[in-house]
């Protein structure tokens, strides 16, 4: 892989014994090239670091420690994920000494929580299909969405052929509306028909052929 990763990633990995494995090369790669996708592999085996990386690395390689807005929307199936996704996220953040905020916004969240979040998105947002498409119903908050750089789609396998899938893929259709050039990564480990699977999750429109990584 011709990767080289910032200074600041190295570091980390390499407090942390971690050696980065190739299917996550690829996903940053293929991120940083503008392409969407859909990465395969096993619970356990590094997919949120796989989907992570790649906005950070490319506000790292432009020097913005702290971009202006809302950059990445991370969709999770189950409430229960959100609080263990906010917690892995913060905590590359702080590793990182990235100025960075992550927040997430649940059926759970209280009203001063969601107004906050409306007032002053964070960096990252970890949201539910339902509480995406409140969202999208809020005039002040589009133009906040249209500054998105990703969407990750958590678990897909556990949306993909069911009510909210479908309600997650009319979200992603008006995020794409507001923001063409939105990229969209799904992450699974038990999705059996992968093309299928990506077909009804990434933009058909979008510029580039999607990518399928799968660990192996």
């Amino acid at each position: 892989m011709s990767l080289r990763l910032p200074s600041a990633v190295r570091a980390w990995f390499g407090d942390r014994g971690w050696k980065p494995s190739r299917f996550q090369r690829e996903t940053w790669e293929a991120y940083l090239d503008g392409q969407s996708g859909l990465v395969h592999a096993p619970t356990g085996a590094g997919k949120t670091l796989a989907a992570w990386l790649g906005p950070v690395i490319r506000h790292l390689r432009h020097g913005e420690n702290r971009p202006e807005g809302l950059k990445v929307l991370w969709i999770t199936p189950m409430r229960a994920l959100a609080a263990d996704t906010e917690a892995a996220l913060a905590e590359s953040v702080e590793a990182l000494g990235l100025d960075w905020t992550v927040m997430r916004r649940t059926g759970d969240s209280s009203a001063s929580e969601r107004a906050k979040l409306r007032k002053s998105p964070p960096t990252a947002l970890i949201t539910t299909p339902e509480s995406l498409s409140l969202l999208l119903t809020y005039a002040d908050f589009q133009p906040k969405l249209r500054q998105l750089d990703c969407v990750v789609v958590d678990e897909w396998h556990e949306l993909v052929g069911s009510k909210r899938g479908v309600q997650l893929q009319l979200c992603l259709a008006r995020l794409r509306a507001l923001n063409p050039g939105l990229q969209t990564w799904g992450m699974s480990a038990t999705i059996g028909n992968l093309d299928e699977a990506a077909a009804v999750l990434l933009d058909p429109a979008h510029a580039t052929a999607p990518r399928m990584i799968v660990a192996r």
